[in-house]
């Protein structure tokens, strides 16, 4: 997140120094009203392909960002259900073993006391 918001005050500072060393140029130079207003549409030009570079660079960061962001996520996901069935997996077997021992201790209290237990067709 820091380095979202140094990456746009890098890009604040950039066209506010732009607009400022234009302004400058334009105040200090001895020049005619035609060479000025010249002077000053090809800064504008000048300035208007620095955006649009630095604009292609944040969009370009930005599908950087984004596409980590997305892979993380995939990690995460697939982590967390590998866990998840193995979680399930393990609860299973327990389950299975709680059975046979409940199955086992009932039919040796049986036993003991020398009852019949009926089965269950599984």
């Amino acid at each position: 997140m820091a380095d979202h918001d140094n990456f746009g005050s890098f890009i604040i500072g950039f066209i506010v120094g732009g607009i400022a060393g234009a302004i400058a140029t334009i105040l200090y130079a001895p020049k005619s009203g035609e060479e000025t207003r010249q002077i000053i549409r090809n800064k504008k030009d000048e300035f208007v392909e620095k955006a649009n570079v630095s604009m292609d660079e944040v969009y370009k960061q930005a599908e950087i960002v984004a596409k980590d962001a997305k892979d993380l996520m995939d990690d995460i996901a697939s982590t967390t259900k590998s866990h998840a069935n193995e979680i399930t997996k393990k609860g299973k077997e327990s389950l299975e073993e709680g059975k046979d021992l409940f199955k086992k201790s009932v039919k040796k209290v049986a036993d003991e006391a020398d009852l019949e237990i009926p089965t269950s067709n599984e």
